[in-house]
């Protein structure tokens, strides 16, 4: 369950921007858009947010400075190098901030413990690094890292909290490394639950999306989850009646040689040990009778929801945090709606998994779908960096306002502002 996400200094991202999922005021849609977090001090928490704003507004750098920690914290130890680069990427506009470091915080909930975890780091070291634990909702603070620049060194707080061999995971910590990841690699158990909730309950789909994989093993390794995967099928009206997959493992001798042999190494190196997919849909003609289709020949839409089956059905089953970006894409309004409401619904959603997405789709935009808390909106401000903020900022009427009009015509802000474009061409001197 995450509680609060804080970013600075990441790409079109300048000052400190919070995404919150914490409940505000309010006993709106109750039974449906949040719950009671189990949490000593009884913090609501909200089952879905959604974030608008026009193109170029910085709302897919959200969704990637979240992908971006979570790479950091999963392949800073098991896959970085001495000398490797982190990906972070500062503001680049302005002096101040192109060399200094990015900042990212987590506080989410994991086994029914709140943790509160960040660091700050720069392409070549990790300058910070904390957690705080609230075991028993008091905060303890496990450990800290800062680097001395005089020095060269790190300064080193290891709360009476935090158990373990301590001194040899601080000697086995590279600088462009976490010692989060680091404790991991050297079977700490105590930092397990932080490092899998980045690892196993976020999942998050940046641009472009998830691919049919994962759905397509789920599939192929359990009868159970075809079925339920055809029923998400068949509630989103695709028309598919069946699927067939067959599983192969991937061969390297098959790819073009005609291809650079830089992308033939990238995709042996990608590939090997991993399994293809070759997907079949059925469908219904007109007089009943069964046509299967390559799942090559499937519209854009519908690959798009296969896609999607595996990874949200797998996160409502378990109470996943789902982080998508540009949901609408490709999507009819009417299934992104469908898609919202299966978190929505304590009987879709029994154990409390999370939907943080981005999308231009203003038809959900109302109040009998989201809480007013639940909407925030991205826009750039003069500086051309990115601004993050709730439309309870604005305090609309409880049922009243009309969300998609007010936004649509601008009393929020974060929409483009459309200029004239006067075409200059073979005819202009007419």
């Amino acid at each position: 369950m995450l509680i609060e996400f804080r970013v600075k200094n990441f790409r079109s991202i300048r000052k400190e921007q919070v995404l919150s999922l914490v409940k505000s005021t309010g006993e709106d849609l109750e039974s449906t858009n949040w719950f009671q977090a189990p949490d000593p001090n009884n913090i609501s928490l909200l089952n879905s947010v959604v974030i608008y704003g026009a193109n170029a507004s910085g709302k897919s750098n959200i969704i990637l400075a979240l992908k971006a920690m979570e790479r950091i914290v999963i392949n800073s130890a098991r896959k970085t190098q001495r000398g490797d680069e982190l990906p972070v990427t500062p503001f680049l506009f302005s002096s101040k901030t192109a060399k200094a470091p990015t900042e990212f915080e987590a506080s989410f909930i994991k086994n029914n413990i709140r943790y509160q975890y960040g660091f700050t780091a720069s392409k070549e070291i990790i300058f910070n690094e904390w957690l705080i634990a609230y075991p028993k909702g008091r905060p303890q603070k496990w450990f800290t890292r800062t680097y001395q620049k005089k020095s060269k060194e790190y300064k080193w707080e290891l709360g009476s909290s935090f158990t373990g061999k301590k001194q040899y995971l601080v000697d086995a910590t590279r600088p462009n490394a976490l010692f989060l990841s680091t404790a991991i690699q050297l079977n700490n158990k105590q930092l397990q639950p932080i490092y899998d909730w980045f690892r196993y309950t976020s999942r998050i789909s940046s641009t472009g999306g998830w691919g049919p994989s994962f759905t397509a093993s789920e599939c192929e390794e359990n009868k159970k989850t075809k079925e339920e995967v055809l029923r998400f099928l068949k509630a989103a009206d695709l028309g598919i009646s069946d699927i067939s997959i067959k599983a192969e493992k991937f061969d390297p001798t098959l790819l073009d040689s005609n291809l650079p042999q830089v992308m033939i190494d990238e995709m042996i190196e990608e590939f090997k040990d991993k399994e293809i997919f070759e997907i079949k849909s059925t469908h219904k003609t007109a007089e009943g009778k069964n046509i299967q289709l390559n799942f090559k020949e499937e519209s854009d839409g519908t690959k798009k929801v296969f896609a999607f089956a595996g990874p949200l059905l797998d996160s409502l089953k378990n109470g996943y945090v789902m982080i998508i970006d540009e949901l609408h894409d490709n999507l009819h309004p009417k299934i992104v709606e469908y898609l919202v409401k299966l978190f929505h619904n304590p009987r879709t959603n029994p154990n409390n998994a999370q939907l943080i997405f981005t999308t231009h789709e203003t038809s959900i935009l109302n109040q009998e779908i989201f809480r007013r808390d639940q909407i925030w909106f991205c826009e750039k401000n003069e500086e051309q960096s990115t601004d993050l903020f709730p439309l309870t900022d604005f305090s609309p009427r409880k049922g009243r306002d009309n969300l998609e009009l007010a936004y649509l015509a601008g009393r929020y802000g974060a929409i483009p502002f459309i200029g004239r474009f006067d075409y200059v061409g073979s005819n202009s001197g007419r």
